[in-house]
């Protein structure tokens, strides 16, 4: 790792800042929707826009960057985030707003894309994995990074828009100043989702369900904790233990589910998820008791996305692995728009429980259906498994595939006779 540490530091530097901006905008713009008093439906609009923005990021960008060239790509997707983060603050209108999240959301897609292609372009095979797995949790940590920074200014002022602007730009220079020519893109054909469902319905469906979920987290923590008058300081610290629960849980859960059926796993850990929400609602905890379910909803959700993609992949061929990945983020990309939409509409209509019931009537969903599918079809031995790898929702289809392609080259098995039936 530390050979890894070193090859890539340039570009692992500049993805956190990139990711302490990212982290920022998403809860701050949550809160001052609260303090501009922007009904809670239309901030919903506002959250859902950037899964928007980023899903057709993730159809078009790859075009863009053969047309034009990574570096080019990346300078001007990343000056135009940095420019958004400021014009956030000019006019505070939710119209407005969503039109700079979905704007965003299409540029941090480019941005991760580029970034990723020269992160797999410098990685040797033998290193892939780890240094995939070091731009995993970059990620996961520049965004809990990000959230202790909102406390630094307020709020309702100018300068925590301005912090995460100049981070981003900031980022540039050590990405740029170590770029190297990217590899070109082809253009992926999805697989199709009569396809990807016969390989594996219950990753499909639970694909779909965990992008509801973890959009949700991502876009909607900070909407409700202003809802329900949480501080500044106690929203952040609510967002940021989501985060740090997903971060400290990936590698144990995952490690445990190269072990045993994942079907069982993604049938406990939403079980449990599903628990925790449900058990807000009826005991209202305090602050101390809701960064405790932040932190365990976090600890599971994001370890049961990896663990779906890893049972999807025990099913896939390694020449089906760039369409499906391209099919499966687009399944995940539907689910992250929709779950801030229904969310926010439920807030309205039943109040500030609306979040948490949402993600428990998911849960329990892929709950009920991942122990419908372990009577349809035989359990995996251990042995027929791809290994479990770390992965975030907010992975494009470029790292995805490298992703699964490196969880497969683990795999000692050479057959899947199992995806038969």
């Amino acid at each position: 790792m530390s050979s890894v540490l070193r090859s890539t530091w340039p570009l692992l530097l500049g993805m956190l800042l990139l990711m302490v901006g990212n982290g920022m905008q998403g809860t701050l713009l949550g809160i001052r929707g609260g303090i501009e008093g922007i009904p809670t439906f239309r901030m919903s609009v506002v959250m859902s826009s950037y899964f928007g923005g980023f899903l057709l990021g993730s159809l078009f960008v790859p075009g863009i960057i053969k047309n034009v060239g990574h570096v080019r790509v990346f300078a001007a997707l990343g000056s135009l985030i940095s420019a958004i983060l400021v014009l956030y603050a000019i006019e505070p209108n939710w119209i407005f707003w969503s039109l700079l999240r979905f704007l965003i959301g299409f540029c941090f897609c480019g941005v991760y894309i580029t970034a990723e292609s020269w992160l797999n372009e410098g990685a040797s095979n033998e290193s892939r994995g780890q240094a995939l797995a070091a731009y995993m949790i970059v990620q996961l940590l520049g965004i809990v990074v990000a959230q202790a920074l909102l406390n630094t200014g307020d709020p309702a002022g100018y300068l925590l828009f301005i912090i995460p602007s100049v981070l981003v730009s900031l980022s540039f220079t050590p990405i740029l100043l170590s770029a190297k020519p990217g590899p070109q893109f082809e253009t992926i054909k999805r697989m199709s989702f009569g396809e990807l469902y016969q390989a594996s319905p219950l990753g499909c469906v639970g694909i779909f369900v965990m992008g509801s979920v973890l959009s949700v987290v991502s876009g909607m923590s900070a909407v409700w904790g202003a809802q329900i008058g949480l501080s500044v300081a106690e929203i952040s610290v609510f967002v940021a233990a989501a985060y740090a629960g997903g971060l400290a849980l990936q590698y144990p859960l995952g490690w445990v589910s190269d072990r045993f059926d994942r079907r069982r796993m993604v049938f406990l850990l939403g079980a449990f998820g599903a628990a925790v929400t449900f058990l807000v609602v009826l005991l209202q905890p305090g602050t101390m008791g809701l960064v405790i379910a932040a932190a365990l909803m976090g600890g599971v959700a994001n370890p049961i996305y990896g663990i779906l993609l890893a049972y999807t992949n025990d099913f896939l061929d390694p020449s089906d692995m760039a369409s499906a990945s391209a099919g499966l983020l687009f399944i995940n990309g539907i689910g992250s728009i929709g779950g801030p939409l229904i969310t926010g509409w439920l807030m309205g209509q039943i109040g500030s429980d609306g979040y948490w019931i949402y993600m428990g009537v998911m849960l329990s969903g892929l709950t009920v259906y991942a122990a419908w599918r372990m009577t349809r079809r035989r359990a995996l031995t251990p042995d027929e498994q791809a290994s479990y790898a770390v992965v975030t929702p907010s992975t494009t289809p470029l790292a995805l595939e490298a992703i699964m392609d490196e969880a497969q080259s683990d795999d000692p098995a050479e057959t899947r006779e199992a995806s038969e039936t």
